[in-house]
Order: structure tokens, then sequence, then C-alpha cells
């Protein structure tokens, strides 16, 4: 009994043996024959022109190789230029909002990156600055007993401008008595408008000295007539101490 199962267990060992000799004789004779290299090519073939049309489409829907012209967003509503763009496949990207500039008009696109005339890959974000609707507020400093030299330092400092320069009867030569604009008297602490232009009303430097005339009040709030003078004529000293002065 128990050599007629060793017997069968020998002949079923032999059996897959040859049916696994038979099996990789018939791969190798399959893989060297013409069929197998005909398929093969067939494959290649459909593989190669599967990429090709991929790769039409994928150019097709990315626009390779074409570029889009950016446009000249200045002086634009945001609203249009994000319109304008849409048009072109591209988009606008408001970065941020910058002081304003009198040139534009208020909330438009003043600066633009890319520049105007740049070539883009459609889907670009173009990033732009928006002008501001107005003018920052600016404190006037204090300009009490200081010579229009060193207030008008600090005038520029601040953005504003220098107007008209006019004189009046003071002991000190150049001392910044008043100061105005479009004729309102400014005190130390009065806000106005960056770049606005403010006149200036120095001493002379000719008074003798009393009370009334080294005051630097002036009990109008408006503009009083004097002697004008062109800034860019003007050449203001510093006061210096002498005999005669404070």
């Amino acid at each position: 009994m128990q050599k007629t199962k060793c017997l069968e267990t020998h002949n079923v060992f032999n059996f897959y043996i040859f049916a696994e000799i038979s099996y990789c004789m018939s791969l190798f004779k399959y893989l060297t024959s013409r069929t197998f290299f005909l398929q093969a090519a067939i494959a290649a073939s459909i593989v190669a022109a599967f990429t090709f049309l991929l790769i039409l489409f994928l150019d097709f829907r990315t626009n390779h190789g074409e570029e889009i012209k950016v446009p000249d967003l200045s002086k634009m509503k945001l609203e249009v230029a994000e319109e304008k763009l849409n048009e072109i496949d591209l988009e606008v990207f408001l970065l941020d909002t910058v002081d304003f500039n009198a040139d534009y008009p208020p909330f438009t696109i003043l600066e633009q990156d890319p520049k105007a005339g740049s070539l883009v890959k459609d889907g670009r974000k173009i990033y732009v600055k928006l002008n501001a609707g107005e003018f920052t507020n600016i404190e006037i400093p204090e300009f009490k007993d200081k010579t229009f030299r060193q207030i008008s330092a600090t005038i520029k400092s601040l953005t504003l401008k220098e107007g008209k320069i006019t004189y009046k009867p003071h002991i000190a030569k150049d001392v910044v008595l008043q100061i105005y604009q479009n004729g309102r008297r400014l005190r130390a602490g009065d806000i106005v408008k960056k770049n606005s232009t403010l006149d200036f009303v120095l001493g002379d430097g000719k008074e003798v000295f009393s009370e009334e005339t080294f005051s630097s009040e002036e009990p109008s709030d408006t503009l009083p007539p004097a002697e004008e003078t062109n800034p860019e004529d003007v050449k203001p000293e510093e006061f210096k101490e002498n005999n005669g002065g404070i």
C-alpha cells in the first residue's frame, strides 16, 4: 500500500516537471516566433500613436507655444481691467493701494506687473496697484521761532510745497511768523492734504525791538497784504545774534 502511494507521488511530480518544461519551451518558441514580433510591433505602434495624440491634445488645451501680449491697464478701474483680461484668458490680482498720484484718476490702476507689452502664457496673473482716492492728511509742524530754512526742510520732508513768500516788519530776519494755505491762517497741529502749497510770512529783520513787532501772533486769519517774493529767489539766512539782536 505504501509502495503504491510513493509511486503515485513520483508520477505526479514527474507530470508537473514535464508540464513546466513544456510551458517554458512553448513560451520560448512563442517569444522567438514571427507572430510575437508582429503583435509587439502593433502594440508599440498603438502606444506611440496614443502618446502623440495626447501631446497634441495637451498642446491644444494649454496653447503651447502661444503667448499673449499684456495690455496697458494704466488709469483703468479694477472692474474694467478684470473684464479686459478675462477676454484674453488672463487674471488680475490687486496687491495694494498706494499714495495718491494727481496724474491718475482716483481708484485706478497706477502700476502693473508684468508691464504692458510683455508676452505671457494664458492664465497668468497680472499684479496691479491702485491709486488712492485722495492725498493723505499732513499735520502742520511747530514753527514758532524757527527760521524759514529750518521749517523749509521739514515742509519738504512732509511732501508739502512752498508757495509765496511775503515779509512783514520784525526784528528777526527770515523767522517764520505765519503760514497760510489759500489765504487761510494755519497753526501748528492743523491738518492739510499732502502735496498742498503753503504760503509763508517772514520777518524782514528791519524792525527795532518792541513787544508789538516781536510777537509772531497775527490777529487776522487771512493773509495780510505785504511785499511778495518768489520763493525761488529767496535765500533765507539763519538769524545770528549781535548787539542789536534778540
